[in-house]
């Protein structure tokens, strides 16, 4: 398994996140575009990029805006959200990136007062024209690249929610990430479904959890690491070590050592 890195808010730069990925021996930094640095427009300078991972004999995946919102029902808003993917496309074809991570919008709810309603659901329809609209793109963009693009599971998939991941994973061009800090604080209500689509598995986020907190050092929680750890390695699945410390990434890193995952 090759194991990576996410970008930390404690490294200032892009440099620095690289050097750290190097002196721990991992293979890979996730680019998250939630950072001001990795916005599409840094992307998209792919020749520098290129250089870097070729000098430090790395590489990067793309951890997509936790914002995006593809469904949005106001269409100027959705569709420089797609603009968004279809140039983070590119731009990972460039750079050899293999894969963009992206997270399901729960979109907008409203509350009643014996319920909530979730718009998604309630315009069922219009939320799934718009899922399928984002699938024919992705494909008449990327269909020949062999970048994938993988969503993550978050707080639990909500009904509407595994419909539209069930349309999107019709293409071969998507595929999943397994959060096991995710799951295990949401009482792994998504394991089942993530399950069933086992052979779809392609990338993980792995971090401990406590509780109702996750992205702890490794080891130092409630997790059966061993067996999700299992699973990963079982599918061919790459894995971003997603603490969110330096020393937390430290200590994390020298318990898939002495523990043998890696060398």
């Amino acid at each position: 398994m090759d194991f990576g890195m996410p970008t930390l808010i404690e490294n200032r730069d892009l440099e620095e996140n690289i050097s750290l990925c190097k002196e721990l021996g991992l293979q890979f930094v996730e680019l998250n575009m939630n950072f001001p640095m990795y916005q599409i427009q840094q992307l998209e300078q792919t020749e520098r990029l290129k250089k870097l991972a070729d000098e430090n004999k790395i590489y990067f995946t793309i951890h997509l805006d936790e914002n995006l919102n593809i469904c949005d029902f106001n269409s100027l808003v959705a569709d420089a959200y797609l603009e968004t993917v279809e140039r983070a496309l590119n731009a990972a074809h460039e750079i050899g990136a293999p894969l963009l991570n992206m997270h399901m919008n729960h979109g907008i709810y409203i509350t009643l007062p014996d319920r909530k309603v979730r718009l998604f659901k309630e315009y069922r329809e219009e939320y799934l024209a718009a899922i399928h609209r984002f699938r024919r793109m992705c494909e008449d963009i990327a269909g020949n690249y062999g970048v994938k693009i993988c969503i993550e599971n978050t707080d639990g998939y909500l009904d509407f929610e595994t419909e539209a991941i069930e349309e999107l994973l019709q293409s071969r061009l998507f595929a999943l990430t397994w959060d096991i800090g995710h799951s295990h604080t949401c009482d792994n209500v998504d394991e089942a479904f993530l399950m069933k689509h086992r052979d779809r598995l392609y990338h993980f986020h792995i971090h401990d959890g406590l509780g109702n907190k996750n992205h702890q050092t490794l080891g130092t929680g409630e997790i059966d690491l061993e067996q999700r750890l299992g699973i990963a390695g079982a599918c061919g699945c790459r894995c971003v070590v997603e603490t969110k410390t330096i020393e937390a990434l430290r200590k994390s890193v020298e318990w898939l050592k002495i523990n043998g995952y890696k060398k």
